[in-house]
């Protein structure tokens, strides 16, 4: 987080706000396709997403690209969008305030549908070592019953 004050984003003060916005997923989406909640997660087997996660940055969509792609056990490193919010939205919780002050993954959320705009084709991912760390972390938090998702 930079020197600034954080505000918290609501569904009542999101307006702020500004993008792009990204959303990093395992699925193939094309240009006008919307997004809506109701569906699985990516990140939890048999679990219905009562929301949309994005971010305001590349890097934090490449988590969601990447994670999403490993756990359904895809080859390939995911894809991600330039995303546009149909409405309100508000920080990630389950990001927000944990490990950091603030949202500096600049993590947010929707229960409202969210369009795609384009795919964002040169971004770099984290290494094949990095990313095995991150799943490994995973793995001990479900192992523990600590793998919650607030939705």
């Amino acid at each position: 987080m930079n020197d600034q004050e954080w505000t918290p984003v609501t569904f009542d003060n999101y307006k702020h706000v500004r993008g792009p916005f990204y959303h990093g997923t395992k699925s193939v989406l094309n240009p006008g396709d919307e997004l809506i909640p109701g569906f699985g997660s990516n990140f939890q087997d048999g679990r219905v997403s009562n929301n949309i996660y994005f971010a305001a940055l590349v890097d934090t969509a490449a988590w969601g690209a990447e994670l999403a792609s490993a756990l359904a056990g895809g080859e390939e490193r995911g894809h991600i969008y330039v995303v546009e919010p149909l409405g309100a939205f508000e920080d990630d919780p389950n990001v927000t305030n944990k490990r950091f002050p603030g949202n500096p993954t600049q993590s947010y959320r929707t229960r409202k549908p969210m369009r795609v705009v384009s795919e964002v084709k040169d971004w770099k991912g984290h290494s094949p070592e990095v990313l095995q760390q991150m799943l490994d972390h995973l793995a001990r938090l479900r192992e523990q019953g600590l793998d919650v998702i607030e939705d």
